[in-house]
C-alpha cells in the first residue's frame, strides 16, 4: 500500500509536507525570503508588552524553519533587525538584543540538530560583543549542515549593503569598465546567498522595507494578512502554492 501511495504522489507531482501542512506542487520556490512583520500589533491586540510579541515571533520563526525543508525550501532568508531599527526606543532595542541572544542560545541548537546551516547577514560593527560571539559560534557549529540554509538578516539594510559594495569596489581601484553585476554581487554581505524565488511579507503591509533589493529584483512577492507570531507551516505552504501558480517571465514573454 505504501508503494502505491508513493507512486500516486509522484504522478500528481506532490511533495511530502510537514505535519499540519497541505502538500504543495513539486515545482515550488526553493529559495524563500520572509519579512517577519506584526509582532507589535500581535502584542497590542492582546494587551501584552511589546517584547512578548517579539518573543512570540521567535517561536513562529522556529516552526517556520522546521517546516521549510519538508515543503521543498532549501534556502530561507528572514528579516530580523534592520539598520533603521536602531532608531526604536532604547528599551525596545535592548530587549531585542537580549532576546536575540536567548534565541541563539536556546532555540538554534535544536535547529542545528535538524541540519540547519545558520548564517547572519548584515553589519557586524554595532551589535554587542557578546551577541557577536554567539552569532559567530553558531555559524561555525552549523557550517557542515546541508538540510536548509537559514540566512538571518541582522542589522541589515539593502541600500547600506549596495553602497558598501560600491565603496569596496572603488577602494580596490576597480575600473568603471570592470564593474558589472558579478562584481557588485561579489561585494555584497553574502555573495553565495541565492536570489529568492519568493518573498513573503506578513501582517498585511505591502512594502519591501529595504530588504534584499538587489537579490529580489525578479522575485515573486506574496503579502499575507497573518501577523508574524501566528505564521506557521500552513501559511508557508499556502504561499508556496500561490507561487507555484505563477509564471515567471524575467522580463521576457
Amino acid at each position: 500500500m505504501r508503494r502505491y501511495v508513493g507512486l500516486l504522489r509522484a504522478l500528481l507531482g506532490l511533495r511530502r509536507a510537514s505535519p499540519g501542512a497541505e502538500p504543495v506542487p513539486a515545482e515550488t520556490a526553493r529559495n524563500v525570503a520572509i519579512i517577519m512583520d506584526g509582532n507589535g500589533r500581535w502584542a497590542s491586540r492582546r494587551g501584552l508588552p511589546l517584547l512578548a510579541g517579539h518573543r512570540a515571533g521567535t517561536r513562529a520563526l522556529k516552526r517556520t524553519v522546521e517546516a521549510a525543508p519538508d515543503l521543498g525550501v532549501r534556502s530561507l532568508a528572514v528579516y530580523a533587525f534592520s539598520t533603521e531599527n536602531w532608531g526604536r526606543p532604547q528599551s525596545e532595542v535592548e530587549g531585542l538584543m537580549t532576546l536575540f541572544a536567548e534565541t541563539i542560545e536556546r532555540e538554534f541548537p535544536d535547529l542545528h540538530r535538524q541540519g540547519v546551516h545558520v548564517r547572519f547577514v548584515g553589519r557586524r560593527d554595532r551589535c554587542p560583543e557578546s551577541l557577536l560571539t554567539l552569532m559567530e559560534d553558531m555559524e561555525a557549529r552549523t557550517a557542515q549542515n546541508t538540510r536548509l540554509d537559514l540566512w538571518v538578516a541582522f542589522d541589515y539594510g539593502s541600500r547600506d549593503e549596495i553602497v558598501g559594495a560600491v565603496r569596496e569596489l572603488v577602494e580596490a581601484g576597480t575600473s568603471a569598465a570592470a564593474i558589472d553585476e558579478d562584481a557588485v554581487r561579489s561585494h555584497l554581505y553574502a555573495p553565495e546567498m541565492p536570489d529568492p524565488d519568493l518573498v513573503i511579507r506578513t501582517s498585511g503591509e505591502v512594502r519591501v522595507s529595504n530588504f534584499l533589493l538587489w537579490q529580489s529584483a525578479y522575485a515573486e512577492f506574496e503579502f499575507v494578512p497573518t501577523l508574524w507570531p501566528d505564521f506557521g507551516a500552513e501559511d508557508l505552504a499556502a504561499a508556496l502554492r500561490a507561487y507555484a501558480q505563477r509564471r515567471r517571465r524575467f522580463g521576457v514573454r
